[in-house]
């Protein structure tokens, strides 16, 4: 199992989105039908409780039902990681609830915590591996300053598969690789538009929010890199850039709203986002991603 899960790991990693109803509670039943496309569109694994699904604006109640509905939907078609994280013991909660609930990995957020140590990041992951007796766990690394010494020691904690790299630096991407265990699989991790370059310098695979509203453009870029054929992937995170950089607006504030009003033009409706996330759209935004979606013909 964790042979084909390190597998899929170096396709596209779709971040789901989390739907609420019109009085903004979780309504997980229309998260089903975008599972079912990506995985239609032949996305390798899907993820729940990441950022794209507002991971930090859910309780712990709300997260655990996410993961829950999620594995339900999955049906175990594909691969399921569940985001875990936040304080020590709300992450080893859901931890020990997405094994439960049939994950087949976590996915371990970098605590935002002021006062994160290095050190005391190393015992948070393993504390919180341990408490899902030994589940596969994917580093999700946002800040490269911990340094080489700590990713190290993270990546040789034995429950850790894989990282996905979360920061705009190529260059440590590449020291961390030589400075860890060839057997890590190291994941894109800001989505289609930086994937060329962290794949020119060892990653493999990456994440997507774009999958929840165009899982056909993402699966064709993948295909692309892992053909070497950076042409013509550059020319299809081309034709979706323009969504990309609509969802990086007001300090990336916008991301998950792009995303989920993308969805709302399209047809399948999943609710707003919840503060401090930026909702709606501005009219310049709006505009933009009408435009996106039609000159593109993306439909639900």
């Amino acid at each position: 199992m964790t042979t084909d899960l390190q597998t899929a790991l170096t396709g596209i990693s779709g971040i789901l989105v989390t739907p609420y109803d019109g009085d903004g509670e979780i309504d997980p039943r229309r998260q089903k039908p975008i599972i079912d496309k990506a995985i239609a569109a032949g996305v390798h694994i899907l993820v729940a409780n990441g950022n794209t699904g507002e991971f930090y604006a859910l309780t712990v109640d709300e997260a655990e039902d996410m993961v829950r509905a999620s594995a339900d939907h999955v049906g175990g078609r594909a691969p399921l990681i569940a985001g875990v994280g936040r304080g020590f013991r709300d992450a080893c909660r859901l931890a020990k609830t997405s094994r439960a609930a049939g994950a087949a990995a976590l996915m371990i957020h970098q605590p935002p915590d002021p006062f994160s140590a290095p050190r005391g990041l190393v015992d948070y992951v393993k504390a919180v591996a341990d408490a899902a007796d030994g589940l596969p766990v994917v580093l999700y690394l946002r800040n490269d300053a911990i340094g080489i010494k700590a990713i190290r020691e993270l990546c040789a904690l034995p429950a850790v598969i894989g990282v996905k790299w979360a920061t705009p630096n190529p260059l440590k991407l590449a020291e961390a690789i030589a400075a860890t265990d060839p057997g890590i699989i190291w994941v894109g991790g800001l989505a289609e538009v930086w994937a060329p370059a962290f794949y020119a310098v060892g990653a493999r695979g990456f994440t997507s929010g774009l999958i929840n509203v165009w899982p056909e453009r993402s699966v064709a870029i993948h295909a692309a890199l892992e053909a070497g054929d950076y042409r013509e992937a550059n020319r299809l995170i081309a034709g979706m850039k323009a969504f990309e950089e609509i969802r990086a607006e007001e300090l990336n504030g916008t991301n998950v709203t792009g995303v989920k009003a993308a969805l709302a033009v399209i047809g399948h409706d999943c609710g707003a986002t919840r503060p401090p996330s930026a909702w709606p759209l501005n009219a310049s935004q709006q505009a933009a991603l009408q435009t996106f979606i039609a000159s593109n013909e993306i439909r639900f």
